[in-house]
């Protein structure tokens, strides 16, 4: 069943995206109801790599879960949203303090849109000088902004320090950000702020409070398989056995 469920949604996402250039700088799917995934591109080291990041259009304006990773994106996705939806940008979430999360936040500030972050965010964004939300929030905190309610959780340490997750309970869907791998992804990717062990245990922590989703979207890469949380844990797993293994 689960296994349809992500060949459905892969023809929906397909669908809706068709007519899209898949060179295009910022790439924006339709997810369910009034969600919508963006893709943005940056050059990592010689390779050009995808970040996915969502917004949620409610009665109050639109939010926004992280900012492109491409800062030349920064414009274009409030004027493609705007010209999409006719409704403006009113808050953004940095989901942690790498570049592809949190890079937008003086931008949009001075855009006027309200921008949110946790303590353990802001403190690394002082520490490293750089842009820091308007905002400061706790780990585990509910809004309500018009007609949909989400919580931002922090569930531990894992890919940073500092990630965290967005969960509606209504509609099922969890933004993991970079805490959660693409079912694509053969490795951990990054670990240069990452602490595994603790991941292992955050991982559960979500799986424990956030039953059931219908709708996962990781970090980068592919986002239309909604075993990314579980494949992300066996990832964990397999890094940590071979650590193991080789102490031995």
């Amino acid at each position: 069943m689960r296994k349809l469920a992500s060949i459905v949604l892969f023809l929906v996402i397909f669908s809706n995206t068709f007519g899209q250039s898949k060179n295009s700088p910022l790439q924006i799917s339709h997810l369910t109801g009034d969600f919508y995934v963006y893709k943005t591109f940056h050059d990592y080291k010689g390779t050009l790599i995808s970040a996915n990041a969502m917004y949620l259009v409610t009665d109050k304006g639109v939010v926004l879960f992280d900012a492109p990773w491409d800062k030349t994106q920064f414009q274009p996705l409030l004027d493609s949203i705007k010209a999409k939806h006719h409704k403006e940008v009113v808050m953004l979430f940095g989901t942690h303090s790498h570049e592809d999360r949190a890079g937008g936040f003086d931008f949009y500030k001075k855009k006027g849109i309200k921008t949110y972050s946790i303590k353990l965010t802001d403190d690394i964004l002082k520490k490293n000088n750089e842009g820091r939300a308007e905002f400061i929030i706790p780990n585990d905190k509910t809004f309500k902004v018009g007609q949909y309610t989400f919580e931002v959780y922090y569930p531990g340490k894992g890919h940073a320090p500092d990630n965290i997750v967005v969960w509606f309970a209504k509609e099922k869907v969890l933004y993991g950000g970079c805490f959660v791998k693409s079912t694509v992804a053969t490795d951990l990717g990054y670990l240069g702020d990452a602490d595994v062990k603790e991941w292992q245990k955050s991982i559960k922590k979500v799986q424990t409070k956030f039953k059931n989703p219908v709708y996962i979207i990781p970090g980068h890469d592919d986002w239309t398989n909604i075993e990314s949380l579980n494949h992300t844990q066996k990832l964990v797993d397999e890094y940590l056995a071979q650590k193991s293994s080789e102490k031995k």
